[in-house]
């Protein structure tokens, strides 16, 4: 599958998570500049909005969203 698709899968999961708590990018941000990040809602949609985001950007997001475990439910249209 192409690179594209994993983006997607990545920008999707961290989107659904951020809707779970019922955030938006602003509120992330600031919970991310709590933890000491460089972080602005700008920066955030630009990542999100292309999906290439590294994984510590992840694991960062999911840590100020206080999320403890990660269910990944990819689509498996292989």
């Amino acid at each position: 599958m192409p690179e594209e698709y994993w983006n997607e899968q990545a920008k999707n999961i961290l989107k659904a998570y951020l809707a779970r708590k019922n955030m938006r990018y602003h509120d992330l941000a600031l919970a991310l500049q709590a933890m000491g990040l460089e972080e602005n809602q700008n920066s955030i949609a630009t990542k999100l909005s292309r999906g290439t985001f590294s994984f510590a950007f992840f694991l960062q997001c999911m840590y100020a969203l206080r999320i403890d475990n990660v269910e990944l439910n990819l689509e498996q249209n292989i």
